[in-house]
C-alpha cells in the first residue's frame, strides 16, 4: 500500500530461507507440535511454516507476527491449515493486547534468538499461560567449542543484521527457567553436519511448564 515501509532485508530473505528449510529442522517442527490440544497462542509465527503441521487435538491457534510482508504470508497459509488459525498484528516481547485470554500453550520456533530481551519475552509468554500451561521451543542456542567461537564472531558482526537480530549464541534454555518454567524435556540437536560452519546449526527443542 501506498505509504507502507519497505519489508526489511530479512523479511525479503526469510520466505526463500524457510523453503528451504533442512529436513531434520522440519523434523523438529513436526517434533515440537505434537501433542498439542486446546487453545495455542504462537510467537513469531514468520510466513505460518508450523501451520500445516499443527494436530487435530488443537482447537484454535492465535499466531502474532509483528511483519507486514510475513504476516501477509501467514495469512494465507492459516487459510489452508488443518487446524482454525487467526493471524494477528503482535510482537513477543508485548503480548497484552490479547489479555485476559490464557492459553494452553505458548509456541516458539526460532525467535528467542532474536528479541532484543529474551527473558522479558519469556515474562510475557508466561504470563499468557494457564496454570499448567506448557512452552514448546525449538530455537537457536549456544554451542561449546569451535563452533561456540564461530557463533559468538558471528552474533557480534554480520549475522544479527542479516538474519533480523538472530544470535545464536544464547543460553536461551537457561532463560526458559529463569522466567519462572520447569524445563521437563530439552535436546539438544545439530541441523547441519558437523563439517559445516554454519553459526545456526546448534538447536534446542523441548517442552517448558507453568508451574500450577
Amino acid at each position: 500500500m501506498p505509504g507502507e515501509a519497505p519489508a526489511s532485508l530479512f523479511a525479503r530473505l526469510w520466505p526463500a530461507i524457510v523453503r528451504r528449510e533442512p529436513k531434520a529442522l522440519r523434523r523438529l517442527r513436526v517434533e515440537n507440535l505434537a501433542g498439542l490440544a486446546g487453545a495455542v497462542l504462537e510467537v513469531g509465527a514468520g510466513t505460518g511454516t508450523n501451520f500445516p503441521l499443527y494436530p487435530s487435538t488443537v482447537r484454535r491457534v492465535v499466531a502474532v507476527e509483528p511483519e507486514p510482508s510475513l504476516r501477509a504470508l501467514a495469512e494465507q497459509a492459516a487459510a489452508a491449515a488443518p487446524v482454525q488459525i487467526e493471524v494477528r498484528d503482535g510482537a513477543f516481547e508485548d503480548l497484552s493486547p490479547l489479555a485476559p485470554e490464557k492459553f494452553d500453550a505458548v509456541v516458539a520456533s526460532l525467535v528467542l534468538c532474536s528479541v532484543p530481551e529474551a527473558e522479558h519475552a519469556l515474562a510475557q509468554a508466561f504470563s499468557a499461560l494457564r496454570p499448567g500451561g506448557e512452552l514448546r521451543f525449538v530455537e537457536h542456542v549456544a554451542a561449546a567449542g569451535a563452533l561456540g567461537t564461530l557463533q559468538r564472531a558471528a552474533d557480534a558482526t554480520f549475522w544479527p543484521r542479516l538474519f533480523g537480530n538472530c544470535h545464536t549464541h544464547r543460553d536461551t534454555v537457561g532463560a526458559i527457567r529463569r522466567a519462572g518454567f520447569a524445563v521437563d524435556r530439552s535436546r539438544l540437536v545439530r541441523v547441519t553436519p558437523a563439517w559445516l560452519p554454519n553459526p545456526a546449526g546448534s538447536m534446542a527443542v523441548g517442552r517448558a511448564v507453568k508451574p500450577a
